[in-house]
Formats: C-alpha cells, structure tokens, sequence
C-alpha cells in the first residue's frame, strides 16, 4: 500500500524561469497564506488611514498673551510701562542699543527669534503706531488661532496673517515689523496624536484579511507569460522548491499505519485454527486489488474518464464471499480511502473525495446484495446492481457539482461505470476458483455446489447405501436449524452431514439402516469385529473425501462427529460374553473429538436421529427426554471438552433439535380406507 501510494503523494516539481510562457494550467495543490502579498495589503490600507488630530484651544490664548506682554515690555522699555504712583521710576534707557539690549534680555523664548530691525522698529514707533499694531496683531492672532491649523497648514495661515497686517494704516516699517511678530505668534494648534493614530492603524493592520492562495486555485493558465507576481506564488505553494520535503513520507506511513491496525482489529474474526492461511488469503486478495487500482490508475493520466472502468467491487466481492461480510466492509472502506489518493490526478489536493465516495458506493452495493446466501448466478446479479449504482453515482457527483453539465463526457463515464460492475463480477466468479482451490477456503459457493446430489460421492452413498442417505439428509436438517440457533454455519452442517457418513458405502449392510428384509450380519460375527467395521466407517469416510479432495472442514466432520464415544450396543455384548471384563477403551472411537460447534452439534444430530427411531410412538415428552439424555451423556463423556460450545448454547441445540424433530413425527389423520384395512388386518 505503501509503495503503490507513493507516486501520487510526492509534491510536484516543476522547472519555471521568469518571462517563460506556461505549458499547461497550474493550480496550487495546498492552502497556503502568501505572506509578502498580505505585508503589501496591509502597508496599502495603513497609507489610506487619516492620522489622528488633537485640538489645543488653549494655544489661542496664550499667543494673545505673549503678544500682549511684548507691547507691555516695549512701553515698559519706552517709559510708558511706568505709573504715577510707582515709588521707583523705571529707569528708561536713552539709546536705541540700548532698549534693544535690555529688550532681548526680558523676551521670552517664542518672540526671541525676531530680527533686530523688527525690535528696533517698535522701539522707536511711536505711541500711536504700536498702539495701532498691538491691536491688529492681536486681533489677526486671535481670530487665527481660534481656528485648526496643522503643521501642513502652518504656512498658508502665515500669509493669511501677514495679509492682514499689510492692509493696516501703518508705515511701512511698522507694518514690515508687525507682519513678522504676527507670523512668529502663528503656531499649530491641532496636531497628530500619535498613540491614537497607531492603535488605529494597528486595527486597520488587524483587520485586513489575509492574502490566501486557495487549493485548486489557477495561479497561471495555459500561455500565460510568468512573470514576478506569479513566480513569487509558485515559489509560496512550493511548486519551485527543489528542496526534500519528508513531511509526505511520514504522512503516508502513518495513513498506511492506521489502515493496518483498522484493519487487524476486523481480521480478528478469523478463525483460530485457519489465522495463517487467512490472513494471507486476505492478504493476497488485498494485494491484487490495490495492483488492478494502480494499473487503471496509470492509464487514467491518458486517457480520461477511465478510471470509472476500475472493477472497484471486486476486492470487496472476493472477501465477502471466501471470508466474511463484516471483513469486507472495513476493507470497502479501506480501499475508498486507498482509492481516493490513487486517483488524484483530477485534483490538486491529496485526497479525491469524490472518486473515493464512488469506490464505497461500488463496494457496498456488492456486499449487501450478495446476502447471506451466495450463489454464482448471484455474482452477476451483483454485477449488475453495481453497474446501476456506478452509474447513479455519477450523475450525483455531476449534478452536484456547480458548473455546466457536460453530457458527452457523462455518457463516456456512465458507459465505463457500467461495465466496471460487470468487470468486477467477471473478475471475482473467474478467480474464486483459484483462491479456493491454492487456499483450500470453504466458501458459501463451494459448499453450495457440494450440497448437489449429483456429487458422485453423494450418488454413490444413494445408490449403494439409500438408508443412510436418508438418514444423512434428516442430520443435516437437524444440525442446520440447531447450528442457525447458536449462531455457527448451519449451511456447513447441512453439507457436512450429508458426507458424514459416506464411508458406510464400504460395507452398507453393516449398519441397521440399510438392512432391509436381509439378516443382521453382526449377529453371525463377534463383537470385535463388529467394532471394527462399525469404527472403521468414520475413518474410511475421511481417506474417501480426502480421495476427492473435499475441504478438510467436511472430512473433519466425518472423522470426528463420533468423537471418542463407546460403542454401548457391542461392549455389553462383548461382556456379556466373556469370563473377564472387556476395558471400555476396546470398544471406543479413537478420536479426535469434535474441534468445533458444527461438528459437535452434527454428533449430537446424527445420535438424536438414529436414536429417536426406536421410539415406538414418539411424543414431545419423549422426544425431549431422548435429546437431552444424549447430551448429557455426551457432555459427562467429556466430547465437547475440545469444542467452544457453552452449555447455554448445548441447551438451545437441545430445544431447536425437538422443535425439529416435533414438526418431522407430527401426528396424521388416518384415512377410512386406511382404518379399514388396519381393521382386517
């Protein structure tokens, strides 16, 4: 599985260069994020983010503020600052240097900046000029800075001041100085907040989706030039990387693991006695379908729609029939799930869901319709239903899917449908024959066909032996119905106890049932002997079916339905007969004792019924009676001490065998034609 599975799992390589042109489509075979798109996604909504302002109102007033301390200060300096009542006189500098000195000494930092010729210009202003220019700039300052200004804004809003001021009736230097201190006054009042403008790009980053490329998504069409963008995704869903990935090596083996070990869990069913040859039965059987799967599977690359033609039943069908039911549905599983990676061809993914899905559907619709009861006309039945089902499959799959219909191709693949169902059956009715005969395997088929009566050991037993023909079709009705009650084969009981007692056609006149208006030889013969020849039918039995190669499960039955029980009838008569007692050992079947429920209930069976015979006028009462103390003696005698029958199920054979047994010796209204001729005589 392993092996089989490894081709289709391997990424794909692919040798691209830059500005090539594509050969074909490609699409990205995994989900994958492309991690620089989303980087460049996510810079593109950052630069579309408006930055985050804060508002200042207060900057107004203090601007006004510093305008109106700078002509305080310009008076104070000219000595007009100082009032009447003051107990110490400003003192006012008489040059111009001077002010100027003593000016730049007592301005604050906002103001300092402005050039000599300004300061000297309002120092020497005189009153009604300064007077004049106190009063524009702070109004121009204050209607200003009552409004937003950014930092961008900053500069436009200075020549709406210096505007201003140069529409006064100033002279021209005072109106030069008091355009500059107006402008130095102008200062931003709204500014960026850069915490509130980082969260809120930070969720802008938060909320910008992933760039992903998707499974199955086209990254380049046919004919389509590569160029960076589209190298760049290649190069992301590592179509380009040339490195070892043993990350779908190990996937697979541990895929392949727990199929195994799903599997083991369901071949447990297997019979202890026969696990080996079981399990390579399965084995074998597993290996040839995963071998048809991988063949078709490399056709399907060429020719498409093909892959419908798979026998996808057959694996399934070949498993109910040799082994059991339960086993072939794990394994229907199984080989969906196997199937499902096989052909991946039609998708980027590992796994084709679909095709997978039509693998089950096959499989199943085999499996439930076989049944229980499995003949080979049944086989091509099955063959057909599945066809029916394949094809039904299809049209499901096509219709579901969103898209045009394409009804040429669905045509094409319903016809391969079709035939695969038959395929399947042709396949598996063509190589049971093979598995039965190289694994020696007892399938329903095989003892069906064991059960004709035209077998020539079964012809031979009629023709030589009628009596115990007749008593081997009541056995087998007796152990079939009590075998079905506890849950063993009873179609293997039937069979089995049809060729039970084949070995009686050696010597038939030796056994009472084929003793018809002739003298009991036994009676001229000592009781050794008859021992002997009695004992020696259920070993002659045996070489005679191993003589014609009957499964070994029908000639265990006959060489161990007997068991190691005593021959009661001959060793009384030997006793009877001799001065010292004969050993019980002398007049006991060698053995072995029953391996297994059918053949202990086919012993029980084949006792009941010869047994039941020398009742004069059976009852219910009697019959009953009659059944449970051949068990019991059975069970005291140790022979089925080597079988897995439970004592709850001993009781359940005992009740099936009456009820059985009731129907066969039912009463009957006597005719008065007959009761007449009862009368005379």
């Amino acid at each position: 599985m392993y092996v089989s599975l490894l081709q289709n799992i391997l990424p794909e390589k692919m040798d691209i260069s830059l500005y090539s042109v594509a050969e074909k489509d490609i699409a990205s075979p995994v989900t994958i994020e492309n991690k620089q798109a989303t980087i460049e996604k996510q810079n593109e909504a950052v630069e579309e983010v408006e930055p985050e302002y804060t508002d200042k109102p207060e900057i107004a007033q203090t601007q006004v503020e510093k305008a109106e301390d700078f002509f305080e200060l310009i008076g104070k300096i000219n000595g007009e600052a100082a009032s009447s009542g003051d107990e110490e006189q400003t003192k006012t500098p008489t040059s111009i240097d001077d002010k100027l000195k003593e000016l730049k000494e007592l301005l604050s930092h906002s103001v300092s900046e402005l050039s000599d010729d300004t300061l000297k210009t309002f120092l020497s202003a005189t009153s009604t000029q300064t007077a004049i220019s106190k009063d524009l700039i702070i109004k121009t300052v204050r209607d200003l800075q009552n409004e937003r200004i950014t930092v961008d804004q900053l500069t436009d809003v200075k020549k709406e001041a210096e505007k201003r001021v140069q529409d006064a009736n100033l002279n021209a230097d005072v109106r030069k100085a008091s355009a500059e201190l107006t402008k130095s006054l102008i200062v931003p009042n709204y500014f960026i907040d850069t915490e509130a403008t980082k969260l809120k790009r930070q969720k802008v980053v938060e909320s910008v989706s992933p760039v992903m490329i998707r499974q199955g998504q086209i990254i380049v069409r046919e004919g389509q030039v590569i160029n960076r963008d589209v190298l760049q995704q290649l190069e992301v869903v590592g179509l380009l990387d040339d490195r070892l990935n043993v990350y779908p090596f190990f996937g697979l083996a541990l895929f392949v693991i727990l199929l195994t070990v799903f599997l083991a869990f369901f071949l447990q069913d297997a019979k202890t006695h026969y696990k080996q040859r079981h399990l390579l039965l399965y084995g074998t059987i597993f290996f040839l379908t995963i071998f048809v799967f991988k063949t078709v599977s490399l056709f399907d690359e060429y020719s498409k729609g093909i892959a419908y033609l798979l026998p996808a039943a057959m694996g399934t069908m070949l498993i109910k029939l040799l082994m059991n039911e339960r086993l072939a549905i794990a394994s229907g599983l199984v080989f969906a799930m196997t199937g499902s990676i096989l052909f991946n061809t039609e998708t980027v993914g590992t796994f084709h869901g679909e095709f997978g899905l039509y693998i089950l559907c096959s499989s199943f619709a085999a499996i439930f319709y076989l049944g229980k009861h499995n003949i080979r006309s049944k086989i091509l039945k099955a063959g057909f239903v599945v066809s029916i089902v394949n094809m039904a499959v299809i049209l499901m799959i096509s219709m579901l899917r969103k898209g045009q219909i394409d009804w040429m191709e669905l045509s094409v693949n319903c016809g391969y449908a079709f035939l695969s169902g038959f395929l399947a059956a042709v396949l598996t009715l063509g190589l049971m024959p093979f598995f039965e005969a190289g694994f020696r395997i007892l399938s329903t088929t095989k003892l069906i066909e064991l059960s004709n009566p035209n077998h020539p050991l079964l012809r031979k037993l009629l023709m030589e032996a009628p009596g115990t023909y007749h008593h081997s079709v009541m056995v087998a009705n007796l152990a079939e119905a009590a075998c079905e009650a506890v849950g063993a084969n009873g179609l293997l009981a039937r069979v089995g106890s049809y060729y039970h007692d084949v070995g009686k056609t050696k010597r038939p006149h030796f056994f009472i049932e084929n003793q018809m208006n002739m003298e009991n030889p036994h009676d001229k013969i000592a009781p050794q002997l008859s021992k002997t020849i009695i004992v020696a039918h259920a070993y002659d039995g045996a070489d005679m079916l191993r003589a014609h190669k009957l499964p070994k499960e029908i000639v265990d039955i006959a060489e161990q339905h007997h068991g190691t029980t005593l021959l009661k009838f001959f060793y009384h008569k030997a006793n009877s007969a001799a001065e010292v007692k004969v050993p019980e050992s002398d007049f006991r079947y060698p053995g072995p004792k029953a391996q297994t429920k059918e053949t202990a209930i086919i012993g029980i069976s084949d006792g009941v019924e010869a047994a039941v015979r020398s009742i004069a006028k059976p009852t219910p009462v009697k019959i009953e009676s009659l059944v449970r103390k051949i068990i019991n003696d059975r069970l005291e005698d140790g022979q089925f001490d080597e079988c897995d029958i439970t004592l709850k199920e001993l009781d359940v054979v005992a009740k099936t065998i009456c009820e059985t047994l009731q129907g066969i010796f039912h009463s009957r209204i006597e005719y008065p034609e007959d009761l007449k001729k009862k009368v005379n005589a």
